[in-house]
């Protein structure tokens, strides 16, 4: 297979793939339609950022001189008993529907997420008492070093709170297979239902562009709660704002830029910091390329991954 039989975009506007609805020009956008194609881009492509849903991410507006790699396309999932197997590109609210319609348990909290598995896995996402990690049994991998297609087992997966293996930087992941539980529809259906209704009720909707939750939480807290005690409902900042029900959001109000969203996040930071000296760690990740105020914040929030 070649690369140019692969749809690319050149010179592509990635604001509307991403939920914050934020960014710039990206000097070529590829959407691999399935593994082998998605393989020989990881081969070909030097240093490419790969991207699911998009939803966890803040894309730079003055934009990214280089590759992106956009696994939307790579949405295949298929049930064996009580095994579910996913490429990496399956937005949650599918895999949640799909272990439903199966009657299994276990995917529930995905039903109201935005990003994909590959995403979700990178991330070990949770909410609701439920995290992926719980349920993940098996990695299908690509291994930059080796450039071959690996399998890794869970116990390797080093998964922690908001962690996973994937985070090194060495293995992408191209699928994963998971093992649920069987459970009456009936109870699947209450419990995602009572997990939309509390996204509904207490986190920004899509329709307000945001990225998800800001911060992680520190050990033995909430993020949410020290902001919410530390007063950042009152922040001001261009084209966003905090969320109203829930201090540890941002939507987009208007056209925000890229320096607008790290303002705001940089103002949240210090308030929390200034109250609690407590440096809360940020969840979203910032790409592409920055402006000197941009630089200089990212430098304070960003100073853990950067070690």
């Amino acid at each position: 297979m070649q690369i140019k039989e692969i749809e690319v975009r050149e010179n592509f506007d990635i604001t509307n793939l991403t939920t914050f609805k934020v960014g710039g020009i990206v000097k070529r956008v590829y959407f691999p339609a399935n593994q082998q194609e998605f393989v020989e881009l990881l081969k070909t492509v030097k240093n490419p950022v790969v991207l699911g849903g998009c939803s966890n991410v803040i894309f730079s507006s003055q934009g990214y001189d280089g590759d992106v790699i956009s696994t939307i396309k790579m949405d295949n999932i298929s049930v064996r008993g009580t095994r579910i197997i996913a490429e990496c590109g399956v937005r949650g609210p599918i895999a949640s529907q799909t272990a439903y319609q199966s009657s299994l348990s276990g995917f529930e909290f995905m039903i109201g997420f935005p990003g994909t598995i590959g995403g979700n896995v990178f991330m070990n996402a949770g909410a609701h008492g439920q995290n992926i990690s719980d349920t993940f049994e098996r990695a299908c991998l690509y291994d930059f070093k080796t450039k071959e297609i690996m399998y890794i087992e869970k116990d390797k997966m080093d998964f922690g709170y908001r962690h996973s293996l994937l985070q090194g930087g060495k293995y992408i992941l191209l699928g994963a297979e998971f093992e649920l539980k069987k459970a009456p529809q009936q109870e699947i259906k209450e419990l995602m239902d009572r997990n939309l209704e509390f996204r509904k009720n207490i986190q920004p909707s899509l329709a307000y562009p945001n990225a998800g939750s800001v911060f992680k939480n520190p050990e033995n807290d909430s993020a949410g709660r020290l902001l919410d005690k530390a007063g950042v409902k009152e922040l001001c900042c261009d084209n966003v704002k905090v969320w109203e029900k829930h201090a540890n959001f941002i939507v987009n109000t208007g056209n925000a830029t890229s320096e607008n969203v790290l303002e705001m996040i940089y103002k949240m930071y210090k308030t929390v910091k200034e109250t609690y000296t407590i440096e809360l760690e940020p969840e979203i990740r910032f790409i592409g390329k920055k402006s000197k105020r941009e630089e200089e914040i990212c430098k304070q929030l960003y100073k853990k991954t950067q070690k």
